[in-house]
């Protein structure tokens, strides 16, 4: 049995778009005499679509769409499509759906999997929009006894359900699994052992792309009843592949592994955060994105970032000196500038704190208030570029500062994208020294120096990063909480977008409240 796998990159909302992209997927599998082909889960109308689902409106759209995607694609081959379908109750003050994977046969939608297991943890809140549904049994495509499961149906252990089970037992031969499984680090060893357990050929097809924080990493595998891996597609791109699944004995014990999940680098954190700025930009129809260079290293592997994901003509790098700038940061920042070809140019702080200090007066003479002022006129700069020329402001935070509370309200933390803020602060020097051997050279200034806000005279930050980085990490992961968690929950509730690539990211995966005892 031919099965086409087909892993795309899909818009929230976007229904006319996501159906298009699915015609040219299958169309590809067409052309490759696929008997089946699979999407994603919520293929139709994007994942995840979150609060739009209490939109009655919306969810009539994607029925509609749904309709127009089967009876565009009556000609063939069957066709296995993540989407919305109404639940046999609505209870109240709750949409009542089924998340869905329909089989597209002979021009209409059948329900063909509901999910079973509803995650309802770290940026999961499916409960919130969907019932869990029945059990639907195996169905017949090319002679096969199909199952279909729906990404949390196939990591069954701890729920008290078994779909893959109950499938297997119903007569499945091979089970098809639907899924937006979001990118961390070595979630792909996770999927391929909860793939493996089942002692059957089993097809997983994921999303890829990414929405808002969410970056889907696609890496669709088909395996054989043995858990030898048949097939796997790339990482970070769309990609259609046609896998044949041959027909083998069930296997009843021994399952025989042939192959380890390697480790995530820092490589594919690199693809990962580009692809997520990349398609936070293009989805939200932003062209272009500014950010502040400073000198530092946090900036700098934003700045590489970003010229990856836009290209460097639609990136412009401000470096933003103070009267206690070292001047070597500001040169270190225009030589990666012009080594990336980035926009760049230099606004001096000068006039600005000068100005700010005769009208605050008083204002400035207790603790860091002098120094939070400097951080707040590098965001007026940085935004009123961004009011002026459009496009997007990238901010250059990291986790650790995050996490300590190390950062300035309405000043550093200003942007929209915080692409690196589920790094601590080791990793950022990691990813640094990948994209030195990789990519381009970084001045050995910025990957040397030690790390400092340059805030007043001869400042260093006054923390053991390489310690305390991962032990706050820790902290974050565990959902617990210290007393300098504690103090800065409030400007975390304030931060921009911050792209996850770890198992607990600060944003919506971790509702932590300000006030508390």
């Amino acid at each position: 049995m031919k099965i086409a796998l087909a892993q795309i990159n899909l818009t929230v909302g976007d229904l006319a778009g996501n159906v298009e992209r699915c015609l040219v997927a299958l169309e590809t599998a067409r052309g490759q005499k696929a008997d089946l082909v699979v999407l994603p889960e919520m293929a139709v109308p994007g994942y995840p679509p979150r609060d739009i689902l209490f939109d009655a409106s919306f969810v009539e759209a994607v029925a509609e769409a749904t309709r127009d995607l089967a009876r565009r694609a009556a000609a063939g081959p069957p066709v296995i499509a993540g989407t919305l379908w109404p639940a046999d109750q609505r209870p109240p003050q709750h949409p009542g759906l089924y998340n869905a994977a329909v089989l597209l046969l002979h021009g209409e939608p059948h329900l063909v999997a509901a999910k079973r297991l509803l995650p309802a943890y770290d940026v999961f809140h499916e409960p919130r929009w969907f019932l869990s549904g029945p059990f639907l049994p195996p169905v017949e495509i090319a002679g096969r006894q199909v199952g279909v499961l729906i990404c949390e149906d196939l990591w069954d252990e701890g729920y008290g359900l078994h779909p893959p089970a109950e499938l297997l037992a119903a007569g499945a031969e091979l089970l098809v699994c639907l899924s937006a499984s979001p990118y961390r680090r070595q979630i792909l060893a996770q999927r391929f052992y909860h793939a493996g357990r089942h002692l059957c050929p089993v097809v997983y097809v994921n999303l890829c792309g990414a929405t808002d924080e969410l970056i889907f990493d696609g890496r669709s595998f088909a395996l054989d009843a043995r858990s030898n891996l048949v097939a796997q597609l790339p990482a970070f791109e769309e990609a259609v592949q046609v896998v044949e699944m041959a027909e083998t004995e069930p296997v009843k014990t021994g399952v025989r592994h042939s192959f380890r999940a390697p480790l995530d680098s820092e490589e594919t954190i690199f693809h990962a955060l580009v692809l997520g700025i990349r398609d936070f930009a293009r989805k939200n129809r932003l062209s272009r994105a500014c950010l502040g260079l400073s000198g530092g290293i946090d900036s700098a592997v934003v700045a590489v970032l970003a010229a990856e994901a836009l290209g460097p003509a639609q990136v412009t790098a401000l470096a933003l000196p103070s009267r206690y700038t070292d001047p070597r940061s500001t040169e270190a920042g225009q030589a990666l500038a012009r080594t990336l070809g980035l926009g760049f140019d230099v606004v001096e702080l000068e006039q600005l704190h000068t100005a700010a200090e005769a009208t605050l007066g008083d204002l400035l003479g207790g603790g860091t208030t002098a120094e939070n002022v400097q951080a707040r006129l590098r965001a007026l700069v940085l935004t009123g570029f961004v009011n002026r020329y459009g496009g997007l402001l990238l901010n250059t935070s990291n986790k650790t500062e995050l996490a300590l509370g190390y950062a300035t309200l309405y000043g550093d933390m200003a942007g929209t994208l915080c692409p690196i803020a589920d790094l601590t602060k080791p990793e950022i020097y990691a990813l640094a020294r990948w994209i030195e051997a990789h990519r381009c050279p970084i001045p050995p200034f910025i990957l040397e120096r030690p790390p400092s806000a340059e805030l007043r005279p001869d400042q260093v930050d006054p923390f053991d990063y390489d310690q305390v980085g991962p032990a706050m990490a820790r902290l974050v992961e565990q959902n617990r909480s210290n007393a300098a968690l504690r103090r800065s929950e409030h400007k975390r509730w304030q931060m921009g977008v911050i792209l996850k690539v770890s198992e607990k990211a600060f944003g919506t995966g971790r509702l932590i409240p300000i006030t508390r005892r």
